[in-house]
């Protein structure tokens, strides 16, 4: 389910230090955008967060609650997003710091997709 128009909202105002925060919705989910990069996902007005191996020791907490994941003809797809513990919404701050580390994690994924992204061949 995406996220609601109050808690996006809620999200965008809470995330402004980062830059600007976008959300667009995709795959029955929200996503969650700092200057074009997704760095993280709502669903049912929780926040999941980027995670990569080197963010994975600062989300450790994270880490108690099962990753996004969706179902796949029968089997389930564990995503690489964790969800942002409950007590970020009350620290801002902090919010801030782990949505900080999310989004320098998605940007080593797209980076690492982009260096692996088969080169297109120009027409002469």
């Amino acid at each position: 389910m995406v996220a609601s128009d109050s808690f996006s909202e809620f999200l965008r105002e809470q995330l402004e230090p980062l830059g600007r925060v976008t959300m667009r919705r995709m795959f029955g989910k929200t996503g969650v955008f700092c200057d074009g990069v997704m760095f993280g996902m709502v669903t049912d007005n929780m926040l999941y967060l980027r995670l990569d191996d080197a963010n994975r020791a600062a989300f450790e907490e994270a880490l108690a609650s099962p990753l996004l994941s969706y179902e796949k003809k029968g089997s389930t797809i564990d995503l690489a997003f964790c969800r942002a513990p409950e007590r970020l919404f009350d620290e801002p701050d902090e919010l801030v710091t782990w949505a900080r580390l999310a989004l320098a994690a998605a940007r080593r994924v797209a980076a690492k997709r982009k260096a692996t992204a088969p080169r297109r061949k120009s027409k002469p």
